[in-house]
């Protein structure tokens, strides 16, 4: 109905208008456009070139598809400069920051205490970069550096004098030869080592990782390399000069230590035999202390040679300058302390003498009782002193059962889950996400092999990896052409004990302190999350001194980190010489860890740096594997 104001009538005139409006409009633009596409107006020319501009075909051509997300731009600050490191002195080319003579002759003798590890206060330590002697090498390639060393790395002639009837090393022209021999096996370690196989089972994987107590040029171990056992040596730096830089030119784990007054730094029941080829150690001292050491780190069911004195000293007595009497009762006392610990003696003939701890307690047959140590975490030892006392057995169930958990056989065992694990003993760490640890250490080793293609091959024969956790990353790369040391920061998770259960070998480490090793030991020094880690604990620019220190010319580091702490870590590095490149994690830029790696530069002593990387090589280096 309709509004008494508006009549219909009305309505329907004005939608009668409003209709004729819209038709006429319509029409009136149906025209335009007629007109325009006639050529007579300018739309033509506007839509061709706009339609010119917009050609895909032209476009296409100029895309560059390559990527440009590998390498990570640092952001630019007001900051100044990096400062750029000077080489030390000369005669600094073999420091060893926390076992330097002089600051060792300021500590008594007594238990070795100077031989142990006494590091430079803050304000003592070198803030430069240690020089390569003149005329350094790479190394020889594996198999072939078992057996030589250049000269010019290691020039320390007076083993081959010393040592000369017990072929220990030779001088031939400009390299040292290693005959395989030792003070208790002058004919060679195989032969040796096919002794002890007789009665260890070390052929068949049930012995992986192995303790050589004052390994002198780490022979017996070099040649347990060929049995898949991985031999664990140490020495002190002493009067035998460069033992242990002998070793590690080899390419054969070592580290600079001695059986002293604190603990070594490995974890309770890491070794599967442990051995003392005539390594002076005073075994009967201190009630025993240094074999209770030894005990400590054995594994339940593990094996103990002894080679040397006083083993065989009916023989030998005249030649040592000792009374039969006197080393009777050495032997006597040895017998007796490996007794208390629960040891059987399985082998007995010439120089050698073969003792097995038993796999629990509740065999053990003690005719004595002895003091057994009260320490609650047996795997904290970094600077703790050693104590006389017995450390106990984990507690088992039955007779059968291995204390501490039986292990498989490598290299099975490298990937089974370790008893510290399955038994709950690692905070946080359960069967699952250990899995997923394997998983992602390959991902990223197959990354890092995309990287830098030699990884994996004799180029990079001694690797470190500063921050190891589970062992993952050496799992992963695990191969006889290389090994990996293993640190756990001790300010980190203790997971040392799951290294050493997966058939790996390592160490504990403060990385605000010198490690114990010489210069230029490590072809391949990798670290994830070390600077996090430490960055409110000392300065950054010591563990990447620390670290150029102990990494050979040419060398590579490969750091994985947050990408603002990797910032600071490269600002540093480009001041040391280093050839560096920021990069993506694996997963893509959104991620913000990164990766940052560098390869050392070829400089020596009295360079300007500027020195051809050829230079270091010699025709017999250059063969890749």
């Amino acid at each position: 109905m309709g509004s008494k104001h508006n009549p219909p009538g009305n309505n329907r005139s004005r939608s009668t208008l409003s209709l004729l409006v819209v038709v006429g409009l319509c029409c009136f633009f149906y025209l335009l456009g007629a007109w325009q596409k006639s050529g007579f107006g300018k739309g033509d020319s506007i839509a061709m070139e706009i339609t010119k501009q917009a050609q895909c075909t032209d476009i296409v051509t100029e895309l560059d598809f390559e990527p440009h997300h590998n390498t990570v731009k640092i952001p630019q600050k007001a900051d100044p400069k990096p400062v750029s490191f000077k080489p030390c002195d000369v005669k600094l080319k073999d420091y060893t920051p926390c076992q330097e003579q002089d600051r060792a002759m300021k500590f008594p003798r007594e238990n070795m205490i100077y031989r142990e590890r006494h590091c430079p206060p803050d304000n003592e330590k070198l803030r430069c970069l240690i020089p390569a002697p003149k005329g350094y090498m790479t190394p020889f390639p594996w198999p072939k550096s078992r057996d030589y060393v250049h000269y010019a790395n290691a020039p320390f002639k007076s083993l081959t004098v010393e040592k000369a009837g017990q072929n220990w090393v030779q001088f031939q022209g400009n390299v040292f030869k290693f005959p395989g021999g030792g003070t208790m096996f002058p004919q060679g370690a195989d032969a040796y080592i096919e002794e002890l196989a007789s009665v260890i089972p070390i052929k068949d994987g049930s012995v992986r990782t192995a303790l050589d107590t004052g390994c002198g040029v780490a022979s017996w171990g070099a040649y347990m390399l060929k049995r898949n056992v991985l031999a664990m040596s140490f020495a002190p730096r002493d009067n035998h000069e460069a033992q242990v830089q002998f070793a590690l030119e080899r390419g054969v784990p070592a580290i600079i230590a001695v059986l002293g007054s604190i603990l070594l730094p490995y974890p309770a029941r890491a070794f599967d035999m442990a051995q003392c080829s005539r390594c002076l150690i005073p075994w009967t001292a201190n009630e025993g202390t240094y074999l209770m050491e030894v005990d400590r780190v054995l594994r339940p069911g593990g094996y103990w040679v002894l080679s040397g004195p006083p083993i065989n000293w009916k023989t030998w007595h005249k030649t040592w300058n000792r009374t039969k009497a006197e080393l009777n009762a050495e032997q006597k006392k040895i017998e007796d302390i490996a007794e208390s610990l629960c040891w059987e003696k399985k082998y007995e003939k010439g120089d050698i003498a073969i003792f097995r701890k038993k796999i629990n307690d509740r065999s053990c047959d003690r005719s004595t009782p002895v003091n057994t140590c009260k320490r609650k975490d047996t795997d904290d030892v970094w600077y703790k002193e050693i104590e006389t006392c017995v450390t106990p057995f984990p507690k088992v169930s039955s007779e059968e059962e291995v204390a501490g958990g039986k292990l498989m056989k490598f290299p099975e065992r490298l990937f089974a889950v370790p008893p510290s694990i399955s038994k709950g003993l690692i905070n946080g760490v359960d069967a699952e996400s250990y899995q997923e640890d394997i998983n992602l250490w390959k991902k990223r080793v197959t990354a890092y092999k995309r990287i830098n293609r030699l990884i994996g091959s004799t180029r990079y024969r001694n690797v470190m990896d500063m921050n190891a956790g589970l062992g993952g990353f050496a799992a992963a790369l695990e191969s006889p052409k290389s090994w990996v040391m293993n640190v756990i920061p001790t300010i980190n998770k203790n997971t040392l004990s799951v290294v050493y259960e997966r058939g790996l070998i390592g160490i504990y480490h403060d990385w605000c302190e010198g490690f114990s090793t010489y210069p230029r030991t490590y072809d391949f020094i990798h670290a994830s999350g070390v600077f996090s880690l430490y960055q409110h604990s000392c300065k950054l620019e010591d563990i990447l001194l620390e670290t150029d220190r102990i990494l050979r010319p040419e060398g590579i580091v490969i750091f994985r980190d947050e990408v603002d702490v990797l910032n600071d870590v490269r600002k540093i590095a480009d001041g040391m010489r280093w050839d560096t490149k920021l990069m993506d994690h694996e997963d893509g830029p959104l991620v913000p860890e990164k990766i940052l790696v560098a390869v050392k530069q070829y400089w020596v002593a009295g360079d300007d740096g500027n020195s051809s990387p050829s230079s270091s090589s010699s025709s017999e280096n250059s063969e890749e594997e």
